[in-house]
């Protein structure tokens, strides 16, 4: 491959040529979709300015509208497979500490609740992020980001959740806006605060989403560390009861919403529905009804295959989710108690296998529908006028990447027309 230096706004870069390029273009939101719908791009050349795709043609005609221009030219000598840069949507990659205790326990047949007396489960968590200095923190983000970015992921949503408190949720998202800073990676920052009751919270649920609302969120939009609010709902978390009117009022203020919901019981996604959330994530417990309503609604559901290896439980059920019509995205949930491993390729192929999904809604699932529950209409397609984040495999087929169930890994990672990892250096 031929190698260039960083490109003002003013050049034009050209990539190619590729095997094969998946566009994405103009393949539905919602409902299911068959592998012979996925628009491709044969022998294809993409001409890029200012980090944003201009064009996308056969590879020997658009060289030559390069060459008039005088673009840079990366230039492929072996077969590649291009696809939009993969986008985790659901992360909560910000965290110090470990909960490979709880792992084993759990595989030894220990409760959720036996786990937690042993002083494991999210509250351990809890003490470890809390305790942790910002430097720290930032250090580990920054690892796990390196390693997502060479995965092919280029927008990567993050979470707090593990701080629990006004200074420690603070803490958690400053981290993730000084993380953002030095990365290429676009990284989204989500507050978590209402994960759980804090142990050391003395009042009751309601007390304490009011305390969010009224202390944290109003410091958050202060100081711009985050535009969207997460909620966990759920028997051992918040009631549908006790969270709509919290996120209602979230709302007002200008959060936009995601929920944690039907991953034990449902009633979480009828409160992501009413409330206008962006997506509603996990779903395990979703049934017809459920199904339904999300279907017929604007939320995007959210499979997260990594809590289900996690734990040992049910995969969402994306099958009847695309079916009924729903708008079916995929994501890792890596955090380090129920989705430790962190490897969204892996879990969606896995997800795919399972519930007997087309790699079209598979590779949909992890470009523009993820990009959808983020609320970002600049990605996940390979079009003119979107970013270029783009992920190359080097092979011949589309077919093989999940084929491999994330053992085929990307040679090149493309961030806002950059080349940020390059294998072969």
């Amino acid at each position: 491959m031929q190698h260039s230096e960083t490109h003002p706004d003013t050049t034009h870069l050209f990539i190619g040529p590729f095997s094969q390029l998946l566009t994405m273009e103009g393949l539905p939101l919602k409902g299911p979709l068959l592998d012979s719908q996925i628009p491709i791009v044969p022998h294809a050349g993409i001409l890029i300015r200012g980090g944003k795709i201009i064009k996308v043609a056969d590879y020997a005609s658009l060289k030559e509208e390069a060459l008039s221009v005088k673009a840079s030219i990366h230039e492929f000598q072996g077969p590649a497979i291009g696809i939009p840069g993969l986008i985790d949507a659901h992360t909560h990659s910000c965290f110090d500490g470990s909960r490979a205790r709880d792992y084993a326990l759990r595989n030894s047949g220990s409760s959720y609740l036996e786990i937690a007396e042993a002083g494991g489960g999210i509250w351990d968590t809890v003490q470890h992020t809390r305790n942790a200095s910002g430097e720290t923190l930032e250090k580990l983000l920054l690892d796990r980001v390196d390693r997502f970015l060479r995965s092919g992921i280029t927008t990567l949503e993050v979470k707090s959740g593990y701080g629990l408190n006004t200074q420690s949720e603070l803490k958690m998202l400053r981290v993730i806006r000084s993380a953002k800073r030095r990365t290429a990676m676009d990284l989204i920052p989500t507050c978590l605060a209402a994960h759980t009751v804090p142990r050391d919270f003395s009042g009751s649920g309601t007390d304490y989403l009011e305390e969010v609302l009224e202390e944290l969120l109003p410091l958050i939009r202060e100081e711009g560390l985050a535009s969207r609010l997460d909620a966990f709902v759920e028997q051992s978390a918040f009631s549908p009861e006790e969270i709509t009117p919290f996120l209602m009022a979230a709302k007002e203020r200008g959060f936009e919403l995601t929920l944690h919901a039907d991953q034990f019981t449902p009633g979480g996604s009828e409160v992501a529905i009413k409330c206008g959330a962006l997506s509603a994530d996990h779903l395990e417990a979703s049934g017809p009804r459920e199904i339904k309503a999300l279907a017929q609604s604007q939320v995007v559901a959210t499979a997260l295959p990594g809590a289900s290896i996690g734990l040992g439980c049910d995969f969402a059920p994306a099958r009847s989710l695309l079916d009924a019509g729903a708008c079916l995205a995929i994501a890792s949930d890596f955090n380090p108690g129920s989705a430790p491993m962190g490897d969204l390729l892996t879990q969606a192929a896995i997800l795919g296998t399972f519930e007997k999904l087309t790699n079209a809604e598979v590779l949909a699932g992890i470009t523009f529908r993820a990009a959808a529950a983020l609320g970002l209409n600049d990605r996940g397609r390979l079009i003119p006028g979107m970013k270029a984040d783009l992920a190359v495999f080097p092979t011949h087929h589309f077919n093989e990447i999940l084929y491999h169930q994330g053992q085929l890994r990307p040679s090149l990672v493309w961030k806002n027309g950059e080349c940020v990892y390059d294998k072969t250096l």
